[in-house]
């Protein structure tokens, strides 16, 4: 456990932290007869990943004066536009909300393609794109649009990031701010 979360990047105290709880709570357990011991420490496991990650999950706040924003940003290659097209979907079925995504990648096209064809699929609204638009702009059209047509949430699928460039932080307050 210790090693596969350090490959997943998990910082070195919180590992420490983490491997403590679940000796913790292995040590001087007395073992049940009806389970057996590597059960018992796969259970003790889940339960300090649950707690690690926070416990219960949280609802969606969406209840706010329509539409909400939700930014999508993150890591190059870490999922934003599949996530983004699951979360239309997941928020149309489940809660009922009427979805707008829109794609503020300008550098890559096959992104807003992508996110094009999952937001069809989600049955979610698709801000039409524009060339020649910088994110900051797309951004405050897709929320124009949004409020024009009585979207419930607006997903914004930024770029993906290689590592912290300023100006793609920059931009990312810009939208944000916008």
């Amino acid at each position: 456990v210790r090693l596969a979360l350090l490959d997943a990047d998990v910082a070195l105290p919180v590992v420490k932290t983490f491997i403590e709880k679940v000796r913790e709570g292995a040590v001087g357990v007395e073992v049940l007869k009806s389970v057996r011991p590597d059960q018992q420490v796969i259970k003790l496991v889940n339960d300090a990943l649950v707690d690690a990650l926070g416990g219960d999950p949280a609802p969606l706040m969406t209840g706010t004066n329509p539409p909400s924003v939700i930014l999508m940003a993150g890591l190059q290659g870490s999922g934003r536009t599949t996530t983004a097209g699951k979360l239309a979907l997941r928020l149309r079925e489940r809660d009922r909300k009427k979805v707008m995504v829109a794609s503020l990648d300008v550098t890559r096209p096959a992104a807003r393609e992508q996110l094009r064809l999952l937001g069809e699929q989600a049955e979610a609204g698709i801000l039409p794109e524009l060339d020649g638009e910088t994110p900051v702009q797309i951004a405050k059209r897709a929320l124009q649009a949004a409020k024009l047509q009585a979207y419930d949430v607006l997903i914004l699928d930024t770029a993906g990031r290689i590592s912290i460039d300023e100006a793609l932080m920059a931009e990312l307050r810009d939208v944000r701010a916008a």
